[in-house]
């Protein structure tokens, strides 16, 4: 389980992540960084610097996130909020097309950095459940011939070989935990501080689950519930910078 120190920019990431549309007046985060101690000068700074390094952009008053960034917010609110369907028993299937090794070399990582729900079965094939409502990326798109089929063997025992989900599970359960026992009111600036560092690992965290159908979890499978204290969470956030920044 990763928990990450608070830093001046990491208040800032976690903040235009977390709204939509993911722009804000400099006041704003200027003043969300005091409700964690953090001095005005610190937030300038770091502001400038994520300027620079082509994290933000800004437009007059107001700092807003690069298209990096919001591809990464578009999969955080994915891995928050993921849209399905009801799963059928149908696994989908990439298949590279034939490449030259140079670009095969480039492309073979492209899969688990565009879409991190893909299993690799063997050399150049990917799959999962066909559970997910998503556009396909434009890269996979040109590159690989996509199929659907039903698998002979049990699919459960076969989701089982492709994702570690015990691996996933047990820093999970230790979130949930450790989010339960900070559960204190967010006036409090340690309880803020705790809950709020933990959400952006709880986020992280979120990213590489699977999301595979019911039929194939664990009974005890602890997404749903940590998506649940996430989502409390920030509510609780943006009900607070709401009252903070209207007083």
């Amino acid at each position: 389980m990763e928990i990450r120190a608070l830093t001046a920019r990491s208040v800032v990431l976690s903040t235009l992540l977390g709204v939509h549309p993911p722009r804000l007046p400099v006041r704003h985060l200027v003043h969300v960084g005091a409700l964690f101690g953090i001095a005005d000068g610190a937030i300038r700074v770091a502001l400038s610097r994520m300027v620079a390094a082509g994290d933000l952009v800004r437009d007059g008053d107001r700092y807003g996130l690069t298209d990096r960034l919001l591809a990464r917010q578009a999969r955080q609110d994915e891995a928050r909020s993921p849209r399905t369907r009801p799963w059928d028993g149908r696994l989908g299937d990439r298949r590279h097309h034939r490449r030259t090794p140079p670009r095969r070399r480039t492309h073979r990582a492209a899969p688990g950095d565009v879409d991190v729900r893909l299993a690799e079965l063997r050399e150049g094939v990917w799959m999962r459940p066909a559970n997910l409502l998503r556009a396909r990326p434009d890269i996979a798109v040109r590159q690989c011939t996509f199929i659907e089929g039903r698998p002979e063997s049990d699919p459960a025992a076969l989701a089982a070989s492709l994702w570690d989900l015990d691996a996933w599970a047990r820093p999970a359960r230790d979130l949930q935990a450790a989010f339960a026992a900070a559960d204190g009111d967010l006036g409090d600036r340690s309880a803020l501080v705790d809950r709020f560092t933990l959400a952006a690992a709880v986020v992280r965290h979120l990213m590489d689950d699977p999301i595979l159908p019911a039929a194939l979890l664990p009974a005890d499978w602890p997404g749903a519930d940590l998506r649940t204290q996430y989502e409390r969470f920030r509510t609780d956030f943006a009900r607070l910078l709401s009252d903070e920044v209207r007083t």
